[in-house]
């Protein structure tokens, strides 16, 4: 039987031990998932209208709050009413004109040509979780993560197949400067994994850093007509955009790379507790922050983002995979769909403090809704827990490769070989089975999805393989992955050009703090 400690041993075995190693574990990305089922649309025609319609009297009589001097120039610039020095009030004709330039669907860009990724209409791609200042690493042991850490995860992004992004600070190195972070974690995205990743956007100088970094690595001509990199832009809600996000959103579209305009929803908290209400003010700030992006520049690529919860009218807490989660996520589908613009959701999000079966349900229940919502961007699609305050590497592989399920199912129903399949049927004809003929020989690693992280056998089996539960198996895969990890290389020129702008950029950066004095 294998041990945690027993997978990294293998390395040792030299390199036709480590080649064999890797064979076992096919990591080649699956491509962007073509969606072929019916979607989940609880709303009619006269309903979508109803939102829109709510939506547009909340930008025009209650107007949004553009916390900066800049935006309310760009503004002005263009006839949008602004009062009070910061609220814009939007005329729905301008804000129809406005998002009519955002492109429906474009191309993401890798440094490895291999992981180009079709993007909106009926494509959706999986992103793992961001933002965790805390993991739960293979020991299952709750901590601060590391530099180290996040190059794991990185790591671990470029090794999964149904996983098409190395996002950014998956989880915060917190043994770096705050104002050097970005930095660091630009570089391990692009460094450890040759998929498409996400920029950061903690200030508008730290964006314009990553755009820099994006440069170098793409060419600035290059970025100019290719997507290579997605920003966020979160709102404050209820009606607020504030400085800093307005300012990194247009440092985004200024070299026309995707910006997620990213309404916060905690349902009934800072929106009316209401679902169809709900969705309605969600929908304004939305339009509002995308409309914002045109102005900026237009026909430069933005997504109708989001993050929603839910919260507990007993604690106060957002809670998650809740039914009216579900339900928004089809209505905001359905209205992103309407204005013809590409949209975000979340994705296998845990509340649960370990991964228990409480994680498992919560997370089901809501991939399920966004993949039957049609979401385009998948946020948060692999280890996000305890309400996103860590990631866990356990459950990282598994909710991974649950994506990989979600998508064999939302491919659809495949019908290359009915007929070679249905002729078994009479060459067996009653009282046979099916396991050594032909066809099924052909085609029983394809025809049905065979989980490596769930256990199906008998319990006598399960028991003499030592009863291992399901986060035991994760982090004996989380081990096996990393063991057989090959970086894909950066040119040499381009990562000493990396390197030297981070040292540059490090030495002009005030370190404000130092590491023990951060919070």
């Amino acid at each position: 039987m294998n041990t945690v400690d027993e997978a990294p041993r293998t390395r040792r075995g030299g390199r036709g031990s480590r080649r064999e190693l890797r064979s076992a574990i096919d990591t080649t990305m699956l491509p962007a998932l073509k969606r072929k089922l019916p979607l989940v649309e609880p709303m009619d025609a006269a309903q979508i209208e109803q939102i829109d319609r709510a939506s547009m009297d909340i930008l025009e009589d209650v107007g949004v709050i553009f916390r900066d001097p800049q935006a309310i120039a760009d503004w002005k610039s263009v006839g949008a009413d602004v009062r009070d020095d910061d609220r814009v009030h939007l005329d729905r004709g301008l804000v129809r004109e406005l998002i009519k330039s955002i492109p429906e669907s474009f191309t993401y860009h890798a440094r490895n040509p291999a992981n180009n990724l079709p993007f909106g209409n009926d494509y959706s791609i999986f992103v793992p979780m961001t933002g965790a200042p805390y993991l739960r690493d293979l020991e299952d042991r709750r901590r601060g993560p590391t530099l180290d850490d996040l190059a794991s995860f990185h790591k671990l992004s470029h090794m999964l197949p149904a996983i098409h992004s190395s996002a950014h600070h998956i989880v915060e190195p917190m043994d770096h400067v705050v104002a050097h972070r970005h930095l660091r974690i630009t570089y391990s995205s692009m460094k450890h994994s040759d998929k498409t990743f996400m920029g950061m956007t903690t200030s508008p100088k730290n964006a314009e850093d990553v755009m820099d970094m994006c440069a170098i690595l793409f060419g600035d001509e290059f970025m100019e007509t290719h997507a290579v990199v997605t920003g966020n832009c979160n709102g404050n809600s209820p009606l607020v955009w504030d400085e800093t996000m307005l300012g990194a959103l247009r440092a985004f579209c200024r070299r026309n790379q995707p910006i997620l305009c990213s309404p916060f929803v905690l349902g009934g908290a800072n929106t009316p507790a209401s679902t169809a209400a709900s969705v309605a003010q969600l929908n304004a700030e939305a339009l509002s922050a995308l409309a914002y992006t045109q102005v900026v520049r237009k026909g430069c690529p933005a997504i109708y983002g989001h993050y929603l919860s839910t919260v507990s009218m007993r604690s106060g807490a957002p809670m998650a995979g809740t039914p009216e989660i579900s339900l928004m996520n089809f209505m905001i589908g359905q209205m992103a769909r309407y204005y013809g613009v590409p949209w975000r959701t979340s994705n296998t999000l845990g509340g649960a403090k370990t991964f228990d079966a409480q994680a498992g349900y919560e997370s089901a229940s809501t991939m399920m809704a966004v993949l039957m919502a049609g979401a385009n961007y998948v946020w948060h699609s692999a280890g996000w827990n305890e309400a996103g305050m860590h990631c866990s590497m356990a459950k990282f592989v598994v909710d991974a490769e649950q994506c990989a399920m979600g998508y064999r199912m939302a491919e659809g129903v495949k019908w290359g070989d009915f007929n070679e399949a249905l002729a078994a049927v009479r060459d067996i004809g009653p009282g046979g089975h099916y396991l050594g003929h032909p066809h099924t020989q052909a085609n029983f690693q394809e025809a049905f999805f065979m989980p490596e992280l769930f256990d199906n056998n008998s319990i006598e089996q399960w028991i003499a393989d030592g009863s291992q539960e399901i986060t035991e198996r994760a982090l004996k895969h989380v081990n096996r992955l990393l063991a057989s990890y090959e970086e894909p290389k950066l040119d040499d020129a381009v990562d000493e050009a990396l390197c030297d702008y981070i040292a540059r950029r490090e030495r002009e950066i005030p370190a404000v703090d130092a590491l023990n004095n951060e919070h």
